[in-house]
């Protein structure tokens, strides 16, 4: 399926300047056909050059203004075939009340987990990404620290690595959490996942791990959030606030983040980690019914 508009800008937004992510933000909101866009009237509503605008076009791989703006014409053409997919992406950041049609759930639902994952696209920084993904590799042990909903995020990644061969450990005990943190060295990488940045315990394994020495990996929401203080290397998805306690939502990001790094480590050092991989797959493999087994 062809890639949107809205999708590429969201895929280079990280890697635009500061002026380019004017022009980026402007088109994001945008609701119109493109046909009456001309360039030296957007360059004043956007607050930059025309210039700014031509870089901005030519990172997102259009010859020129003319060759983008007749993409987002089509683009919208065919949107006007399916109003219904319209309808629904109006249904973004919704708020669940008693209300609500159940049919409509699923729908509502839907939509508003692939806004988030849009917005985590746009949010990812590509440094950092790398920055993760060379200091997973570099860690003699990786221990992960979260609570309640993250719980379940740090579970799949210590999994995940630990398919990997890497030396991966996640406790579930407060004791046990502070005690490792303290016995963390400058070898050694301490990951954080909080969805709001504030959970008290995580944050504070954190600090203690960079007090420590070890190097401090930590996967939010938030940019500004509490625990970012003690992030050598921070990722961020989306900035969205969703439906009350946010629950639902904050898992569909952090999940992303995972398999972007896990994906990452497995591109980064392709030989030796797809050899664990695949010995460790086999593992397991042995546990699972065959075709030919009795079942009981």
């Amino acid at each position: 399926m062809e890639k949107t508009v809205k999708i590429r800008i969201q895929e280079i937004y990280a890697a635009l300047r500061p002026s380019e992510q004017k022009v980026a933000d402007w088109l994001l909101e945008y609701r119109g056909t493109g046909e009456e866009l001309l360039m030296e009237e957007l360059a004043g509503k956007m607050g930059v050059s025309q210039p700014t605008i031509v870089r901005f076009v030519k990172a997102m791989g259009y010859k020129g203004f003319k060759d983008f703006k007749y993409s987002l014409m089509q683009e919208n053409a065919r949107k006007e075939t399916d109003t219904v997919l319209e309808e629904n992406i109006k249904l973004y950041g919704f708020r669940l009340s008693s209300q609500d049609k159940l049919e409509e759930i699923p729908g509502k639902i839907i939509n508003t987990s692939v806004k988030m994952l849009e917005e985590t696209l746009r949010s990812i920084q590509i440094k950092e990404y790398k920055q993760a993904v060379d200091a997973i590799l570099q860690a003699e042990n990786i221990v992960i620290y979260s609570v309640e909903n993250s719980i379940c995020t740090g579970s799949d990644l210590m999994t995940k690595l630990t398919y990997l061969g890497l030396n991966c450990r996640m406790y579930g005990d407060y004791y046990l959490q502070c005690v490792s943190a303290n016995n963390l060295t400058k070898k050694d990488l301490a990951i954080g996942i909080s969805y709001s940045g504030y959970s008290k315990d995580t944050v504070e394994m954190i600090r203690i791990a960079r007090k420590s020495g070890a190097k401090t990996l930590v996967l939010t929401n938030f940019e500004n959030a509490l625990i970012g203080r003690y992030a050598d290397i921070l990722i961020c998805a989306s900035n969205q606030q969703f439906l009350y306690g946010d629950t639902i939502f904050s898992r569909i990001a952090q999940m992303a983040l995972v398999d972007m790094l896990y994906a990452g480590l497995l591109n980064r050092d392709y030989d030796r980690l797809s050899r664990k991989l695949n010995k460790n797959s086999s593992i397991v493999a042995q546990k699972a019914y065959k075709a030919d087994d009795e079942i009981l």
